[in-house]
């Protein structure tokens, strides 16, 4: 799903709850070690949020934090805040060049440069707590 999280609204926050889960506490952030990415660079998007990011000049970078049931990957347009909310039995995840990832939930898809370590081990973590998250 993805949706414009700019603004404060109690519907919609209900509703990404639901999918992915609550936010972990602080303490589970530390047995995480992190629950967040760095900034991540966008090589290609689906036509939806390809749309979006064509709007400004700015580059296209994105970050995915890590929830219970799965997770945001989050990008800016604008002035305005998307996440793309994935559930883990929803996501797919491939890896293809040697620097370069593809995230894919039902018709929308993203393909990200992972040009640092950080980046790889932070997607080896998500797939880690897919796999917790499903079993």
């Amino acid at each position: 799903m993805l949706v414009n999280v700019s603004y404060d609204k109690p519907e919609l926050k209900r509703k990404i709850n639901m999918l992915v889960g609550e936010p972990f506490t602080l303490s589970e952030r530390f047995k995480l070690n992190g629950i967040g990415s760095g900034k991540i660079n966008i090589n290609s998007a689906c036509l939806a949020i390809h749309n979006l990011l064509i709007l400004d000049n700015n580059q296209n970078c994105c970050n995915i934090e890590l929830r219970p049931k799965g997770i945001l990957v989050g990008f800016r347009s604008l002035l305005e805040s998307y996440a793309l909310v994935i559930p883990y039995y929803k996501l797919v995840l491939y890896k293809g060049k040697s620097q370069e990832y593809s995230i894919y939930m039902d018709h929308y898809f993203l393909k990200i440069r992972a040009d640092r370590d950080k980046t790889h081990k932070f997607i080896k973590k998500v797939m880690q707590q897919k796999v917790l998250a499903c079993s």
